[in-house]
């Protein structure tokens, strides 16, 4: 699914085949998405339901739902792939790359791992850990994105009953 703000399209090159990826959950403020390019097994996009082209626009209030997405897509991205941890970042530079940019606030939630993982038989390495992650996309097949997404929906439903 592709997001839209005001009509327009909202993409990123980081997050591969160019827009943020399929929709896990809908905050008021926010959305979920599981990120296209899985190079980074668990990498996921969180961008803001309005648009908003600065974090210094952001209202408290984005901020509170925010900081509790935060806590519940680590603990449910731990709880299924043990990642050794998480990196966040909140890019803008793609959208300068266009006459009259029109940049939207998004976080990419990138786990990291140590050691190789494994997701349905295909395995992931993280060769750049230590290091700031690379926008090198990694795409996997339909079926695993799906299973992915639906056991990550299954841990934020029951969510409820084990958040610290």
């Amino acid at each position: 699914m592709v997001h839209f703000i005001s009509g327009v399209m909202m993409t990123c090159e980081y997050c591969g085949k160019g827009t943020y990826g399929t929709i896990i959950t809908e905050k008021l403020y926010w959305t979920v998405y599981l990120a296209p390019s899985q190079r980074y097994l668990g990498t996921c996009v969180i961008a803001i339901n309005r648009t908003c082209s600065n974090l210094s626009e952001l209202e408290d209030v984005e901020w509170k739902e925010f900081s509790g997405i935060v806590r519940e897509m680590e603990y449910v991205l731990d709880k299924i792939f043990n990642p050794t941890l998480f990196n966040w970042s909140c890019f803008k530079n793609a959208a300068f790359r266009i006459e009259n940019p029109e940049p939207q606030v998004h976080w990419h939630l990138i786990p990291r791992y140590k050691e190789n993982t494994k997701f349905e038989g295909i395995e992931f390495e993280d060769p750049d850990f230590g290091y700031i992650p690379q926008p090198i996309k990694r795409e996997i097949s339909e079926d695993v994105m799906n299973k992915m997404k639906k056991v990550i929906e299954e841990y934020l439903i029951n969510l409820d009953h084990h958040l610290p």
